[in-house]
């Protein structure tokens, strides 16, 4: 059992707590268990809180913000990549052999990539572009405006069947 809390620790307490202290740097500072300093925080009148929700939520908000950051500077990259590789397809390529019994070393320079470097180039590129939108999706304002002006020609379509439906006596137009 531990030493019996005293006046000097209840001021302690108080004094830290105003400061700003959490609970745990005010329990190491007065040498007790946090557990000692959240007793000691509940008796005070009115009770001491060492709730930091508030400074948890904006950590949280702060953090969120660092990592959309570098998502996108990620998504970048990637664009990046999938041009480099798409300009590649159409440049002249060095092409290298070593080896052989004597390790002898070979090289040849062509006007562009053989149809298989092609297919990998792509198939990089393709990888490349499809994490980049999954990293920061475009924006298609055009696309949603489209479908907008769609949806409201449907709708007046619509309006005007059932208004010419119930405007013939047996739901038959006379033309």
């Amino acid at each position: 059992m531990g030493r019996p809390i005293d006046d000097d620790d209840r001021k302690q307490v108080r004094r830290l707590h105003a400061e700003g202290k959490s609970r745990n740097e005010i329990a190491r500072e007065i040498e007790r268990s946090p557990s000692t300093v959240s007793k000691i925080a509940a008796a005070c009148d009115p009770p001491l809180s060492f709730d930091r929700a508030a400074e948890v939520e904006t950590a949280t908000r702060v953090r969120r913000a660092d990592l959309a950051a570098r998502r996108a500077d990620l998504a970048v990259t990637l664009q990046d990549v999938a041009e480099r590789e798409i300009g590649r397809m159409t440049e002249p390529h060095l092409y290298f052999e070593w080896g052989g019994k004597d390790h002898t070393y070979a090289q040849k320079w062509q006007d562009e990539p053989t149809p298989a470097d092609r297919r990998t180039m792509m198939a990089t590129a393709g990888a490349a572009l499809d994490r980049s939108l999954k990293l920061a999706p475009p924006r298609d304002e055009a696309g949603e405006h489209s479908r907008s002006v769609i949806g409201r020609l449907m709708e007046g379509l619509a309006r005007n069947y059932a208004e010419r439906q119930d405007s013939s006596p047996d739901g038959d137009d006379d033309q």
